[in-house]
């Protein structure tokens, strides 16, 4: 084997292996932006359900709680009343009208269920002629699937949904019914989060050993103290999330705020 061969082959290998490692740092740059994305997801995803559980229990409690344990208690056993509201229109002397606002607890209902359920109502399309359903109480049903009839001028439609859930309930309307448009015909229910999420690890933040911060204060708005809060991923997998961005986007996952009233999120 004479010296050019062995260069020859010497620089084949050497090519081989340069090829290797380009494909190896596109191939792990993807993999690690594709685990950064699900790992955000999931964070996302978690910060949501604690919004809504907060939001829950201030509305029973006049307060926010930077306690996890008070607030995984609250899920599992609270109770959040079924509150209706009327107007009265009361006439006074010289035409005037006061109106006098009642608010009626109906019920209970588990805050649990509050929290994780959704519940859509599904309305007439448009003014026409009710001409039946196409589900039953208790079917799973689908976005766009067609689940009742309506007749509007000569020709029956079959709107779509654009929710999903299973059927709690179907308005008493009959076959022959004129309908207005916006009238609800179907109620749904369906789950907002996991249901099995566990709550024993509400404060983890997902595919980290990190705790989400959580900051409860007040803030002065108009001469009355309000209740503002503030839930943040301390660790960001991703490298371009620091507290130092200008751009609120690109601050590390958080909802709320320390000085402004708000629960919205920087991913929204």
């Amino acid at each position: 084997m004479n010296l050019t061969k062995i260069l020859t082959g010497v620089l084949l290998i050497l090519s081989l292996y340069l090829a290797w490692l380009l494909y190896r740092s596109v191939a792990g740059t993807i993999e690690d932006r594709a685990s950064i994305a699900t790992t955000e997801a999931a964070v996302i995803e978690k910060l949501k359900f604690i919004r809504e559980a907060e939001i829950v229990f201030n509305s029973v409690n006049k307060r926010y709680t930077s306690n996890w344990d008070s607030l995984a208690n609250f899920i599992r056993t609270g109770q959040v009343p079924i509150i209706q509201r009327r107007e009265e229109i009361k006439q006074l002397a010289y035409g005037q009208e006061e109106v006098i606002v009642h608010i009626d607890t109906l019920g209970f209902e588990s805050a649990r269920d509050k929290i994780f359920k959704k519940v859509y109502t599904v309305g007439a399309s448009e003014n026409g002629v009710f001409m039946g359903f196409k589900v039953k109480e208790g079917d799973q049903v689908f976005k766009n699937q067609r689940t009742y009839l309506i007749k509007v001028g000569e020709k029956v439609n079959e709107p779509p949904l654009v929710d999903k859930g299973i059927v709690t309930k179907l308005e008493a309307v009959k076959v022959g019914d004129e309908l207005k448009k916006g009238q609800p015909l179907i109620i749904l229910t369906d789950n907002a989060f996991d249901p099995s999420l566990d709550l024993a690890t509400l404060a983890n933040v997902p595919g980290t050993d990190a705790k989400f911060e959580i900051f409860v204060g007040t803030v002065e708005r108009g001469g009355l103290k309000v209740q503002v809060i503030e839930v943040k991923d301390p660790k960001p997998v991703n490298p371009i999330r620091k507290e130092s961005n200008e751009a609120k986007n690109r601050k590390p996952l958080h909802f709320g705020s320390r000085i402004d009233v708000s629960t919205s999120g920087n991913w929204e």
